[in-house]
């Protein structure tokens, strides 16, 4: 009788809300410092990003630096266009297969039973405490052996494995009733038809996390077009906006820069607002069994 009329998650306001906003605000704006800063800094003009003491917004606004970032990438020979174009099919194209493969993996792994599934778990567990570097030397080997050097595929089949992204869509299967499983193969449905029509369906939340995990891997790669592509008409957004930060490292292009860092970053928060919902479920569900 205690708790009568007392809900979770109250529709209005309360006072008693005021204690639990005034401990999330404060980290509230200190996260989102570093977002506000990136957009203003890639807004300033010169005098601006090197004003003493530093500025954190920007006064007088400007499209400069990203004019300047433009007229960079024409006089370099290849278009800003195409390293765009060439990020968003290698992006697009990679995170699909990366969600297929890994969503099929999963309910192999957590609903079929197979000779060898333990070990393949296991070997899954192990990869992930591997980084890229820990394993460039034999994937370029493969990609030799493969002769994808110079290749969009070069870029793709690299990245297709994430071992987080299925290690996390496993542990959301696992939570799918044998039950339901058991009454569509009574049913008659192949393990492709449970897997698509049921499977796929109830693991949405995990998947949506996957996606996101994929694309900052895809998105922020560095590694392809460094060391598998030699022409420069196949390269990646990514990759040539890290170069001009290297090369322009002066006093001039510190302005491109900044718009660069910015054109990075606005893929990410974007793939992240339209997919928060099924982030937040993911991670409310993930202690649930």
């Amino acid at each position: 009788m205690a708790y009568k009329g007392r809900r979770i998650n109250p529709q209005r306001f309360s006072k008693g809300q005021l204690k639990i906003l005034a401990a999330i605000l404060p980290l509230l704006i200190f996260m989102a410092m570093p977002i506000i800063f990136i957009i203003n800094h890639a807004f300033k003009p010169m005098e601006e990003l090197f004003a003493f003491p530093p500025t954190f917004f920007v006064k007088n606004p400007t499209l400069e630096n990203f004019t300047k970032l433009a007229k960079f990438f024409r006089t370099n020979g290849v278009p800003l266009s195409r390293y765009v174009f060439n990020s968003f099919i290698v992006t697009i194209v990679t995170v699909a297969l990366s969600l297929f493969l890994t969503t099929l993996a999963a309910f192999a792994l957590s609903k079929i039973r197979f000779r060898g599934r333990n070990m393949l778990v296991h070997i899954n567990q192990i990869a992930i405490m591997f980084v890229a570097t820990a394993v460039l030397i034999p994937r370029y080997l493969v990609i030799c052996q493969l002769r994808l050097i110079d290749t969009i595929w070069a870029h793709i089949l690299p990245l297709i494995a994430v071992p987080v992204a299925l290690f996390l869509v496993k542990q959301f299967v696992e939570q799918v009733p044998d039950s339901l499983i058991d009454a569509a193969y009574i049913d008659g449905a192949t393990n492709f038809q449970v897997y698509y029509k049921l499977i796929m369906p109830m693991i949405m939340p995990a998947v949506a996390t996957a996606a996101i995990l994929v694309f900052q891997q895809v998105w922020t790669n560095l590694e392809t077009s460094n060391y598998f592509i030699n022409d420069d008409s196949l390269k990646t957004l990514t990759f040539h906006m890290n170069a001009l930060v290297n090369v322009n490292n002066t006093v001039s292009g510190q302005g491109m820069s900044a718009a660069a860092a910015l054109i990075l970053f606005v893929p990410n928060i974007v793939l992240f607002i339209i997919l928060q919902n099924s982030v937040m479920n993911t991670m409310a569900n993930s202690g649930i069994k």
